[in-house]
């Protein structure tokens, strides 16, 4: 008998779990797991599921009993993946299942920019429509897609998903080669080069010491002016402070993001304090939809399965 436990299932909101509910597995899960309480939940299990729990070297070699550690997510940077190797233990992460999800949601971020929803909307709860001498109101300046440069930061899955959205909108999608790069691969264009051809900057590359504020004052200011970011990777691509004065000045046009450096922010969290018409930021759920975060259950029940018979898949 397996034991598998769940550190921090509340992560996956109300998603049914019960496809990780197996034969001869007994499933625990906790809703949240603080560090001082990892150990003592693990202590007996061969199975680990974490979504953000952070499992370090130091942990994992004190859970001798441990065997696998599915991450319910595609990022695995909060696993020590050099000392489970060393340890024998399995890491295996989720692939694919927000791959329609996270898309839409950029354009969800980026029509609000464009179109100005929420801002008409709000302008009609205020009676603003009702007093207008004419039909419509125009006070917010609405923008076409259609014929703009939409770059892509990051050309994985979901880069490539968010391009054929672009393309669908009529927009040119240019794909940015890796920064430094002394080369382009066929159909890129460098770094530098896209960002200064941008309408619309999308990011979805991973986090990397060599990503971390790839973003900061030195890159906005090659940027077009009055160009618009999108970021639904990680919140550490972006200097926060950096992206504000960009704001601020009109060297953005605007910004949505999805993420940010800290996860919660912190009560004096430099972005969420700043009250600015052209800045968006929702709370890291561009990959939770219901359809989503069931893909993602399936995958987890799969990928123990595989474990189990002993052909373990999506290994990290």
């Amino acid at each position: 008998m397996h034991t598998m436990v769940f550190l921090d299932a509340a992560t996956l909101g109300d998603a049914d779990l019960s496809a990780l509910q197996q034969p001869d597995l007994q499933l625990v899960c906790y809703p949240h797991t603080g560090k001082e309480q990892i150990l003592p939940r693990l202590q007996h299990a061969t199975i680990a599921i974490v979504n953000k729990v952070e499992l370090s070297a130091a942990i994992l070699q004190q859970l001798p009993a441990l065997k696998l550690i599915c991450v319910a997510a595609t990022g695995v940077n909060n696993v020590d993946l050099e000392a489970a190797a060393a340890l024998g233990i399995t890491v295996c992460n989720v692939r694919g299942y927000a791959d329609t999800a996270v898309p839409q949601h950029v354009f969800a971020l980026l029509l609000q920019l464009t179109n100005k929803v929420q801002q008409y909307q709000q302008a009609v709860q205020r009676g603003e429509w009702q007093r207008s001498p004419h039909f419509c109101l125009l006070d917010y300046p609405v923008t076409e897609l259609a014929g703009k440069c939409f770059v892509v930061i990051g050309y994985g899955a979901l880069g490539k998903a968010s391009a054929k959205l672009a393309a669908a909108f009529g927009m040119q999608v240019i794909i940015a080669e890796q920064p430094g790069a002394t080369e382009c691969r066929p159909g890129r264009v460098a770094f530098t080069a896209a960002l200064a051809m941008a309408d619309v900057i999308s990011l979805h590359c991973p986090l990397t010491d060599s990503t971390r504020h790839l973003f900061n004052t030195g890159t906005f200011a090659g940027v077009k002016r009055g160009a618009l970011l999108l970021n639904t990777a990680r919140g550490g691509l972006i200097d926060a402070a950096a992206l504000l004065t960009a704001l601020q000045t009109g060297q953005l046009g605007g910004a949505a993001l999805d993420v940010l450096e800290q996860e919660p922010p912190a009560p004096d969290d430099l972005l969420c304090n700043t009250a600015l018409p052209n800045l968006i930021i929702t709370p890291h759920m561009a990959w939770a939809s219901a359809e989503a975060r069931r893909r993602m259950v399936l995958q987890l029940a799969v990928n123990v399965q595989a474990f189990l018979s002993g052909q373990p898949q999506h290994k990290v």
